[in-house]
Parts: structure tokens; sequence; C-alpha cells
């Protein structure tokens, strides 16, 4: 009942500018771009041991969102061990393409754009939406539009993209919602499963403008008080005003 093992892994700190109080909406286009092949240079690198299962690349900023240092940083902790949470989306994806013989992200990006109502944004290859039954208010995913699983093969152009489309949204945040504390994380598929065609690596946001009690923790069940199609608009409209 009570399993343990060594500690193993690694967890590493990207400093994201040598400017103290520089975050990712007054970067340049340029920076934000290196702080994205930095992460995809130290996830390679990282997948080369091979007691490493799961590389999760992730920011927080704010206290709410569990900030620890307060220069701007982000964090990579390569696992061991694949953890439930992910293991159960794993899971989840792979059900999906075992019944339908397609990726359930693909379908995703099919839909929403299809629908257009959750779309934030969709520019150089990459789509941002607000998630259908989003868990929290506010919630932003960037997908690219092509199919991958890992977010280590992402290519030096496409990183120029995905650093512009996260600048632009994470300042429309900054802006719209007077700068919230938020966790961002990259969601990659496990190492051995990276040439797999069931999973799709993304970006999910998480602005923190709820707290969490007692009904969350004693059910499993979360509450969104605000329509993913209301606060897509909403940060289309604010989107816009930026670009005016």
């Amino acid at each position: 009942m009570f399993r343990t093992m060594e500690g193993v892994g690694r967890h590493e700190v990207v400093i994201e500018t040598p400017k103290h109080n520089e975050t990712i909406p007054r970067m340049t286009d340029r920076q934000v771009e290196e702080l994205l092949l930095i992460c995809r240079q130290r996830y390679l690198d990282l997948h080369e041991d091979p007691h490493h299962q799961i590389i999760v690349i992730f920011k927080n900023h704010g206290p709410a969102a569990g900030i620890s240092i307060e220069h701007p940083h982000c964090q990579i902790v390569a696992s061991p061990v694949v953890p439930g949470q992910i293991q159960n989306t794993i899971d989840q994806a792979r059900r999906h393409f075992d019944d339908q013989g397609s990726c359930v992200f693909c379908d995703v990006i099919e839909r929403e754009s299809r629908a257009g109502e959750r779309v934030i944004s969709d520019l150089g290859g990459f789509i941002t939406i607000h998630p259908f039954a989003s868990v929290f208010p506010f919630e932003t995913w960037i997908l690219p539009r092509e199919h991958d699983a890992s977010f280590g093969h992402i290519a030096p152009g496409d990183a120029k993209a995905l650093g512009q489309t996260l600048k632009r949204v994470l300042l429309g945040i900054h802006q719209g919602l007077k700068d919230p504390d938020f966790n961002f994380v990259i969601h990659t598929a496990p190492c051995k499963d990276e040439r797999e065609d069931y999973f799709h690596w993304h970006l999910q946001i998480l602005p923190r403008l709820t707290v969490q009690a007692g009904f969350e923790f004693g059910s499993g069940m979360t509450i969104n008080p605000v329509k993913p199609e209301d606060s897509a608009e909403f940060m289309r409209q604010t989107l816009a005003s930026l670009d005016e």
C-alpha cells in the first residue's frame, strides 16, 4: 500500500529575462521566441535520460499561482513516473483514438474552428480557444494546427509563431483582466509515446480568478461562473482594442 522509490528526476529554472520586472507581454517577440527555444532544447536534453518518463514545462505568475521566486522564470520538471492526472488525460485521448480513429485534439480544433464562438485567435498555425466546459474562468488553450504529440518536435519557425501568439494572449489577459495571477503549462506526451498519433501537444493558460473551496475538494467537480463563449467574446474584443 505504501510504496516508495528513490528520488530520481530533474527540476530546472529557466530565467526569462535579466530584468527583474519584465514579463512576457512586455518582452520583444524575439525574446519570447528564444525562451520557447530554450525550453525546447532543455526538453530534448532531459529526454535523453531513460529515467525520465514525462517532462512538464510550466510557469507560475503571482502568489495565487504558487510563485516562489519573484524574478520572471519558467520551470521544467522531468519525472520518473507519469502522474495520475496526466495518465488519465492520456487514457482518454487513447480511448477516443481507438473509438474514432482520430486525435481528439484535432477533432476539437476542427469543431471549434467551425463553430467559431470560443475561438480567440487563429494565426501562424496556432489556434487559441476557450475550451467547451472550461474548468476555470478564462481558461485558454493554444494548440498547433499541425498534429504532433511532442513539444520537443516544434520547429524554430513554429516557435516564433507560438511566441507571438503567447505574448499577445498574455497581454490581452494582462490588460483585460487587470494582470491576474496565472499558470501556464505545456502539455506534451510521455517520452515513450511522443511518436504516437493519439495525443496532441498544447499550451494551457489558467488565470487564477476564483478559489477552489470545500465543494470542489470534496466532490472533484469544479465551478466556473463564466461561460467560455462569453469569456472568448470578451477576449476577442480586448485583443482587437490592442490592435487599434
